[in-house]
């Protein structure tokens, strides 16, 4: 039974830990980013080195003590704050942000779990390298948490997840052990795949303290393209075509709804849109291209085929480097966007990516039968990925229709598990969907991961709740 963290076991962990790593609690450790989730208060916790990470687990190990890991809190599902139960640690890796190594003839670098993604990129980038994972809460995610969720974005048509990204782990075990996988190989056929258990497990079996990355060559040259479409067919159709065409130079392919326009003019953030008129559907393009090739004419030249095909409609191209950054800053305030308006339902799904247009079609048609809404349905449409957005009517607030979140989630996870699709494609389970996914999954699934669970965490002190609710 796990024990609330007590003034005892405060003084235990005093004794063997500098006082840096003791930080006062402040309520940003203790909300989620849309604020409609609040963790109870624990003992934060702040190392900066793999050894007092193992430390602190080690003593939580021995007298029961819930450990709730903490990267950059940017997690839309509760799985970085726990809201009842005994008083827990909360561990914090903001201060291992050392980057350990890089080795550019291998395309490699070592950094620890609390390096700020948009520093990887950064880093990479001085070295005419990427690192190609790319979100929109890239400024202050932790590279740690993004292994942990196994988190996707907008570059996954052409890089995959992160755990694509990612040769080897290093991770500390629920009972203190540390797992030294900090593999530069890139083929290694010894047993299991014990780094790709942790990468997705949510931290709820072991805490992942360091990590190598893959890096990539950086294209030569890059452009993206606003294509207006008719219809969520038609881009996938496109998107067919542009695998065709472009293969593996094609990155990112993002569809975007009228709806999410709207909301940006509505509530900012100010942003350059790509038209001066709002088009029911369009998709965002991004091509990066290496020698001999020019990103622009091969946007040109896909365009003028999608239009004879009678794809597209309209279409503009970026021309520089400001212009490019201006598409994707659309793309990235969408969610800010639907944060201000005040969603009565977010989901984040996943169906065949042949079946997404049968799904926007279903859905719609399937809330209209309970009400009126706005929905702002977009995203990577690349990889089957779709944020599927349900919001009030102008004039009405999200609290006057909270009484609908409920049978729209049920509608929508329904439709999303009759087309052997996910209710939870890129954010994880984290707290609040665990029960989705006792309900939705295969049962011998659920079986296995509690075998693993059990087997790894005994006691149940990793982020307790989180993805299983082990009684």
């Amino acid at each position: 039974m796990i024990k609330p963290v007590s003034n005892i076991i405060e003084a235990k962990l005093r004794e063997c830990l500098p006082e840096s790593v003791f930080r006062e609690l402040t309520n940003s450790y203790l909300e989620e980013p849309r604020g409609r989730h609040f963790g109870i208060e624990g003992l934060l916790l702040t190392p900066d080195n793999t050894n007092d990470v193992a430390r602190i687990v080690r003593i939580c190990s021995e007298h029961n003590i819930g450990i709730v890991p903490y990267g950059g809190g940017t997690g839309l599902v509760g799985g970085q704050i726990m809201p009842d139960g005994p008083k827990p640690v909360i561990l914090s890796l903001e201060r291992m942000n050392k980057v350990r190594d890089v080795w550019l003839s291998e395309n490699i670098m070592i950094a620890e779990a609390g390096v700020i993604l948009k520093d990887i990129q950064d880093l990479a980038n001085s070295s005419e390298r990427i690192f190609p994972l790319s979100l929109a809460s890239e400024g202050s995610a932790r590279i740690g948490g993004n292994l942990a969720t196994n988190a996707g974005g907008v570059n996954v048509v052409r890089y995959g997840n992160t755990r694509d990204l990612c040769l080897g782990i290093e991770a500390v075990l629920p009972d203190g052990r540390i797992f030294n996988g900090l593999s530069r190989l890139r083929k290694d056929n010894t047993g299991y795949d014990l780094n790709n258990l942790f990468i997705g497990s949510e931290g709820t079996l072991g805490i992942i303290t360091a990590a190598s990355l893959k890096l990539f060559p950086k294209p030569k040259n890059e452009a993206s393209a606003f294509f207006v479409v008719k219809d969520p067919r038609a881009a996938i159709e496109l998107f067919s075509l542009c695998r065709d065409r472009l293969g593996t130079d094609l990155s990112a392919f993002e569809l975007i709804s009228s709806v999410g326009l709207q909301f940006l003019k509505e509530v900012g953030p100010d942003v350059i849109l790509p038209f001066s008129y709002e088009p029911q559907w369009m998709v965002l393009l991004d091509v990066g291209c290496h020698e001999g090739t020019l990103s622009q004419e091969v946007l040109e030249m896909l365009f003028e085929d999608a239009y004879d095909r009678d794809l597209v409609m309209d279409g503009v191209i970026s021309q520089s480097i400001q212009q490019r950054d201006d598409f994707w800053k659309v793309r990235e305030s969408i969610p800010e966007a639907n944060h201000r308006t005040g969603a009565i339902s977010s989901s984040d799904l996943s169906v065949p990516i042949g079946m997404i247009p049968e799904f926007i079609s279903r859905a719609e048609q399937r809330l209209s039968e309970i009400g009126e809404f706005r929905i702002n349905c977009f995203g990577h449409v690349g990889d089957g990925n779709i944020h599927y957005n349900v919001f009030p009517l102008p004039g009405e607030s999200r609290s006057d229709r909270d009484h609908d979140r409920k049978k729209v989630k049920k509608i929508l996870y329904d439709i999303v598990s009759n087309m052997d699709g996910s209710f939870s494609a890129e954010h994880g389970i984290g707290r609040l969907k665990t029960n989705e996914l006792s309900f939705y999954s295969d049962p011998t699934k659920l079986e296995l991961m509690k075998s693993i669970k059990g087997a790894l965490d005994p006691k149940g002190i990793m982020n307790p709740g989180v993805i299983l609710r082990i009684e």
